[in-house]
């Protein structure tokens, strides 16, 4: 059975919620298998009519081995699966104290476990954004179309759109939550660029923030029919000295599908988050 687990800033409260899956086990008649009937995930990824790469399917970030997540948060005890250290800490690739963070926007962020638990917008049921969805412990189902690529999450059950129709990022962008996502084919790898961005969401669970300069690149590769490898680059000049990227690995999950996840419905968790 695959878990699921929301990944509600476990490192600050401890606490961790699963749900069982919904239309488990459905089999699709598409999904290629080997002769003893598993899925091949190693098999060749899939492509629409006009030849391009489909990324179509239930995908799920892969996690961090246990040591590299512990080692960056030693109070995430309770899952049996790791998420993804960008998750914890999307900065996770660079030494103590050679991170691009501009001294005043490190003043901005918060301090220690306690402050971001109770800061974070996640505690107050507040939309997860770029690239925090891309790092989630928690499935999301991409829908490829001419002319689009939709992007539903499990997290707050929320979606996204991009945009592969040729048209332009808004000139003067109202800012939203998630951006705005328009994308481009470059061989088989998608390449997304999202912009205008509010300020209000986190990169990670730790609380590095950023600006509404914020401008995120991510390239999509399906590599086979199981496995997909995203790159994510970060550029916001006020509030990073240089754009940094990092690289998740992501793995189908076929038979299955999203089920409905409601923040806000009964929120027990902000009252007992520590901190002010």
């Amino acid at each position: 059975m695959r878990h699921r687990h929301i990944w509600i800033l476990i490192m600050f409260a401890g606490v961790c919620t699963s749900a069982q899956d919904q239309w488990l086990d459905h089999p699709a008649p598409e999904i290629p298998r080997t002769r003893d009937g598993k899925v091949n995930l190693s098999a060749a990824a899939p492509r629409t009519s006009d030849g391009r790469p489909d990324l179509s399917g239930v995908w799920q970030t892969n996690g961090s081995p246990p040591d590299a997540s512990l080692s960056l948060q030693p109070n995430n005890t309770v899952a049996e699966d790791s998420p993804s250290k960008y998750f914890l800490n999307i900065l996770a690739d660079f030494k103590p104290g050679e991170d691009p963070v501009r001294p005043e926007a490190a003043a901005r962020f918060p301090h220690g476990i306690e402050a971001s638990g109770k800061a974070s917008p996640l505690t107050h049921c507040l939309p997860a954004g770029v690239p925090l969805l891309d790092v989630y412990a928690t499935p999301h189902k991409i829908l490829q179309m001419p002319g689009l690529v939709a992007i539903l999450y499990e997290t707050d059950t929320t979606f996204r759109q991009i945009f592969i129709d040729g048209r332009k990022p808004p000139a003067d962008p109202l800012p939203t939550w998630q951006g705005y996502s328009t994308g481009k084919w470059v061989g088989d790898t998608l390449v997304v660029d999202v912009v205008g961005f509010n300020d209000r969401t986190w990169l990670d669970a730790r609380g590095h923030g950023h600006s509404d300069a914020l401008h995120i690149t991510e390239r999509f590769h399906r590599r086979d029919f199981g496995h997909m490898e995203l790159a994510i680059t970060i550029d916001d000049p006020k509030t990073y000295t240089k754009p940094f990227t990092v690289n998740v690995n992501q793995t189908l999950h076929p038979n299955t599908d999203l089920i409905e996840f409601v923040c806000a419905e009964n929120e027990k968790d902000a009252e007992h988050m520590l901190g002010k």
